[in-house]
């Protein structure tokens, strides 16, 4: 795998190393990017399953009639 050098603020490492409990630099950016990738994938299926249940009219609920 290619890799990429790139520079970032101390202080932002320390901060995502401290909130990933990880102890070197590279695993916690690396962390932090893998972790965006993944939660763009799970929004990506969420809003594929939604569409797909709008589409197919599953989960939608008729209104209720009124009362009275």
């Amino acid at each position: 795998m290619a890799k990429v050098n790139i520079a970032l603020d101390a202080e932002l490492v320390v901060e995502v190393m401290v909130l990933a409990g990880v102890g070197n630099p590279q695993d916690a950016v690396e962390a932090v990017v893998r972790d965006y990738i993944a939660r763009g994938h799970r929004t990506e299926a969420l809003a594929a399953s939604r569409e797909e249940a709008h589409r197919t009219g599953e989960g939608i609920t008729p209104p209720e009639p009124p009362q009275g």
